[in-house]
């Protein structure tokens, strides 16, 4: 069972503020030019994502039950239901390359 656990105030992501500094310095990892405009917009767009991401962390989660998806899944296999299989002549019958009883394939391997 998976359980949550308490990151110290000092450890927490969430306080953090994307300031235009930031935003140029990513901006020259990737290799791209912006102009200052887009630097202050970029920031306050993640500011925001930051404050949100703030605001979902502040839920009280502790009597939510842990899932890996948002909707219960269940198997969407058919049951396996044993059948005569085909004889190998009958198999053989369209494939380009065979030796013997075997399908003949390209080496993928060297």
């Amino acid at each position: 069972m998976l359980r949550s656990r308490t990151v110290p105030e000092d450890k927490k992501i969430l306080n953090m503020k994307i300031e235009k500094d930031k935003i140029k310095y990513t901006a020259n990892l990737a290799r791209i030019s912006l102009t200052s405009e887009e630097e202050v917009l970029f920031s306050e767009q993640l500011n925001n994502i930051l404050s949100y991401m703030e605001k979902i962390g502040k839920i009280d989660t502790a009597d939510v039950k842990p899932t890996s998806h948002a909707v219960s899944m269940g198997n969407v296999f058919r049951d396996d239901i044993p059948k005569k299989s085909l004889l190998t002549k009958e198999v053989l019958i369209n494939v380009p390359d065979k030796e013997d009883s075997f399908f003949r394939v390209p080496r993928i391997l060297e």
